[in-house]
């Protein structure tokens, strides 16, 4: 008997998913018999530091979270801001007859399933209830068809955990020792911030060439019309037989990798003259037929990659945007690996390709897309507009970004079972005899579409801006060999070969799935992880690696290289893969992975883990640490003596050795891409004022006072004596100024040096005794009497205002409103999505984007001067992605809350009813109360052992 029917006999099913937006929307396809609720995400997991570990754990599986000496045995631990949910949870379990476990049918969705089922201990039938879309059908055919819960998938995946844990936790710390503090490394992100590294060094040293060819117009003398123009282009193909060279016969060092022949301006110009006066004649015309069939419906990794191309979206707001299309019901699941569309889908699209295009582009048969990418996860479809009827984007009232992301799918879903688009390719060939006895042929190239197909419905983008999309034409005349032309103009034409493009997030997710490195499930976290990191930072839509990055992958590469080879990782992925299949055995394999060892090799082999070469020995790497030279894999030569360093405090350059004759020392900006600090530009640097400009003594405690340039601006400081305690309860901190932005460092005076830093200035006190200083802050000059603060209008006035002045100003009454509004920094352009003017303002926190509807906040690594309109939209479309901030809902005192639930106890129940309850809850306050205060001390010992432990992170 199905479950839906036992509720109609009066039963109650509680039914868990992940997130409230995804519980709210099955609510309302089930009946009133079936509680829905959402776990909030992962309830348990491995524990985030040692404070976390319960007591009876000591040494490394207190520090790892992980007991690696007995089967690799992981500690989970329920998170302190699930535990709330867990109880009400339980609660809920408590009065029901059934569980239905409805998380997401991955990997990750089973793991969850399975620790809600460990942890909430349920002595009811349990169930395992699946679907990849949220429609009413699909969510009672999954009701009505619940299976077990599969024990592979959740080995699977706890398998990749503890891998991800011990990498992480493990080679964290050595960069924290030789690098810098609080950095990551992780299985995934170190190999993706290798490639966008190994990408720059290539600019790096990268050489341009310089080229020329010749381009000619070319006129038939007819008349032209649409269909047969009267003219072509053509460019220079040969001369005298041989090819000339084009900017793919140049290699990286700027040399010719080829015998063609290479034409410099001189050449190419008296080429040209050469040629003003020759008669052409067309020598060959050849025509191909042209076929293009639809692309395969979306994958998570296409989706991603032309969310970016065409919507500009970042990975991770294409991933909260489907999320949300997802949990509402208008897509089917958006992490998967698969092109496959059911029955019913195919259906669908084919119905609305006759509906909306006509018979002529439905092809006869349903096309199927099996093809999956390797080790796809199982029973997933691709990424579709969910039911089996798709909604049209004007029928889903959707708007902003969910709109244009459905409307992506919808089109790319339908175009997938439309005809392929057919036509013709030409290339014709001219050519002719210069003046001067040389043989010259110039080509071009045509394309005519006769039927377009399914380029009605979607035609893909493509990473390369200056790329010719699959639907433009290019007609050429309609010539035969023999006819005579006319050379209306010849140029010459200079080129210079570019260096290879840095990496997208579209472009570094196709490089990624095409290694088969990680899971395309979570590329979109790992681009996340390695810009939040700061491993790599955004110039437009370019990802350019920091000089921090170039330091962790150097010393990854000298001392843990296999960890970060990309044929490793992928060799990784397919262990993993074949564990999941249950093919291989876990614990052998991260035996062999962790402690390595000649005696694990036949374990890993005898577990399905071939011979085990490719694993050995991450505990044994870690350990011996002697050989890492700090300071070695943090310098990089940029020329004529000069060093970049990667410090503890930033990366900067030298020259000469510290305290020698002639050291040069100047900082680097954090957000200059390493393919543009040349020598010039170094010399550039150190001509500027920087280091430390000693300006004298203070006359009252003796001390040097110094101006410094700093990450935040040029500031003045005092330098403490040696011996000075600078930690623990009697810590001295130095005296500490900013410059006014009216000083610079080269010209600032002991005596301003002096008075910057006595501020804040006592003005005086008020009538009443109140003290009024001045004081500089993080948004200028200001006065304040207790609480209340009054903006001065310039900083000069923090050392001439008197007390008169200053009691003037609190006289009149405090401004409310905002100021007069400044004037935009800069114009960007028209939103694609709210069509609105979008412009860079400056706020209290710094300069921000806003189309008058939506505000963002520019990042560390994003410029005024430079951001592009295209990073404007992007920053927009991430805030609009995640939604309104939640407001946090105050709590009422508890006494009006006891108040008010004995009334509402009062109403519904006798009076003696209600004053036992009374008493029950005096009670349990008291219970509560004790509760909450031993929790609060448990709280600050755990809170006190954490700050003593910076924590990796393993993403």
């Amino acid at each position: 008997m199905s479950p839906t029917s036992e509720t109609a006999k009066g039963g109650r099913r509680l039914v868990i998913v992940e997130s409230p937006a995804k519980a709210k929307t099955i609510k309302g396809y089930l009946g009133p018999g079936y509680v829905v609720e959402a776990s909030v995400g992962h309830i348990r997991d491995l524990p985030n530091g040692a404070a976390e570990v319960p007591e009876k754990y000591t040494g490394e599986v207190r520090r790892l979270g992980v007991d690696v000496e007995h089967d690799f045995q992981p500690i989970y631990v329920v998170n302190a801001d699930k535990r709330a949910q867990v109880k009400k949870l339980k609660d809920l379990l408590a009065e029901s007859d059934e569980l239905f476990l409805a998380t997401d049918e991955d990997r990750e969705g089973e793991a969850i399933a399975w620790h809600l089922q460990e942890v909430l201990k349920p002595k009811v039938p349990v169930h395992r209830m699946v679907f990849h879309e949220i429609t009413k059908d699909a969510i009672r055919e999954a009701v009505a068809n619940p299976r077990e819960l599969n024990q592979r998938m959740v080995d699977a995946q706890e398998t990749r955990r503890i891998l991800d844990r011990l990498y992480g936790y493990e080679v964290s710390p050595v960069l924290w020792k030789k690098v810098m503090p609080k950095l990551s490394a992780g299985r995934v992100q170190s190999v993706a911030t290798r490639l966008v590294v190994e990408r720059e060094r290539e600019r790096i040293a990268f050489r341009s060439a310089e080229y020329w060819d010749l381009t000619g117009t070319f006129s038939t003398g007819r008349a032209g019309d649409a269909t047969d123009p009267s003219s072509l282009v053509a460019r220079l193909n040969t001369v005298d037989g041989r090819r000339v060279a084009q900017g793919r016969d140049f290699g990286s060092n700027g040399q010719l990798k080829s015998d063609v022949l290479h034409l410099d301006e001189a050449n190419a110009r008296a080429l040209a003259a050469a040629l003003a006066e020759t008669s052409f004649a067309v020598r060959s015309v050849e025509s191909k037929p042209y076929r293009r069939s639809p692309y395969a419906p979306f994958r998570t990794t296409t989706l991603q990659q032309e969310a970016s191309r065409k919507l500009g979206f970042g990975a991770k707001a294409t991933m909260q945007v489907a999320q949300k299309l997802y949990e509402n019901g208008f897509i089917t699941y958006m992490r998967t690996d698969s092109t496959i569309l059911s029955d019913t889908a195919v259906s669908a699209a084919r119905a609305q390709v006759t509906q909306l295009y006509g018979a002529d582009y439905l092809p006869p048969q349903p096309r199927v897309y099996a093809g999956k990418v390797k080790n796809a996860q199982e029973a997933h479809e691709a990424i579709r507009p969910s039911g089996d009827r798709f909604r049209t984007p004007a029928e889903t009232g959707l708007t902003g970004d969910q709109f244009r992301l459905y409307e992506l799918i919808w089109k790319r879903t339908v175009a997938s079972q439309m005809k392929d688009a057919t036509g013709n390719s030409v290339t014709v060939r001219i050519g002719g005899t210069a003046a001067d006895g040389r043989d010259a042929e110039f080509t071009a190239s045509g394309k005519t579409i006769t039927f377009h197909g399914f380029m009605k419905a979607y035609v893909e983008g493509a990473d390369d801006p200056n790329a010719e999309l699959d639907d433009r034409e290019r007609r050429l005349p309609q010539v035969a060999e023999g006819d005579a032309l006319s050379a209306s103009d010849i140029t010459a034409d200079g080129h210079a070969t570019k260096p290879p493009a840095r990496y997208t997030e579209a472009s570094l997710v196709k490089e990624l799935e095409e290694r088969e490195i990680g899971r395309p499930s979570t590329y979109a976290s790992i681009i996340g992880t390695i810009l939040d990191r700061g491993y790599v930072f955004k110039k437009g839509t370019a990802l350019v690696p920091s000089f921090l990055s170039f330091a962790v992958v150097n010393l990854l590469e000298k001392h843990f290289g296999r960890l970060v080879d990309y044929d490793f990782t992928a060799k990784m992925e397919d262990d993993l893969d074949r564990i999941a299949r249950g093919e291989a055995q876990s614990v052998p394999w991260l035996k062999r992975f962790y402690f390595g060892g000649e005696g694990d090799v036949a374990d890993a082999s005898s577990a399905g883990n071939g011979d085990g070469d490719h694993l050995g020995g991450l505990k044994e790497l870690v350990t011996d640490l002697g050989a890492i030279d700090a300071r070695e894999i943090s310098s990089f030569p940029v020329g004529e003596g000069i060093v970049l360093r990667v410090g503890r405090y930033g990366p900067y350059i030298e020259r000469g050795e510290k305290d020698a004759e002639g050291h040069q020392r100047a900082d680097v900006p954090e957000d200059l891409a390493p393919d543009e600090l040349t020598v010039e530009y170094a010399e550039h640097l150190f001509s500027k004022p920087s280091g430390e400009f000693p300006l004298g003594k203070d006359p009252l405690s003796g001390h040097e006072i110094v101006a410094k340039d700093g990450r935040y601006g040029p500031y003045v400081t005092e330098i403490l004596p040696e011996g000075t305690p600078k930690t623990g309860k009697n810590a001295v901190k130095p005296r500490t100024a900013s410059l006014f932005k009216s000083m610079s460092l080269d010209t600032v005076t002991l005596d301003e040096a002096l008075k910057l830093m006595s501020l804040p200035r006592v003005v005086g006190a008020d009538a009443e005794g109140v003290e009024i200083t001045a004081q500089n802050g993080r948004y200028g000059p200001y006065l304040k009497k207790g609480t209340d603060s009054r903006s001065l209008e310039t900083e000069d006035q923090l050392f001439g205002i008197t007390l008169d002045e200053a009691l003037a100003i609190y006289a009149q009454p405090k401004q409310r409103g905002r100021a007069a509004a400044k004037p935009p920094l800069k114009e960007l352009g028209t939103d694609p999505v709210s069509e609105r003017p979008v412009v860079v303002k400056d706020g209290r926190f710094g300069p921000y984007v806003t189309d008058g509807e939506t505000n963002a906040t520019l990042r560390r690594d994003d410029d005024v001067e430079t951001i592009t309109p295209e990073r404007g939209y992007e920053l927009l479309a991430e805030k609009r992605a995640k939604g309104p901030a939640k407001k946090v809902a105050k709590k009422a005192p508890a006494k009006k809350t006891t108040a008010s639930a004995a009334k509402k106890t009062a109403a519904k129940k006798t009076t003696a009813s209600a004053a036992k309850k009374t008493a029950a809850k005096k009670t349990t306050a008291k219970t509560t109360a004790a509760k909450t205060t031993a929790a609060k001390k448990t709280t600050a010992k755990a809170a006190a052992a954490k700050k003593t432990t910076a924590t990796p992170t393993e993403a």
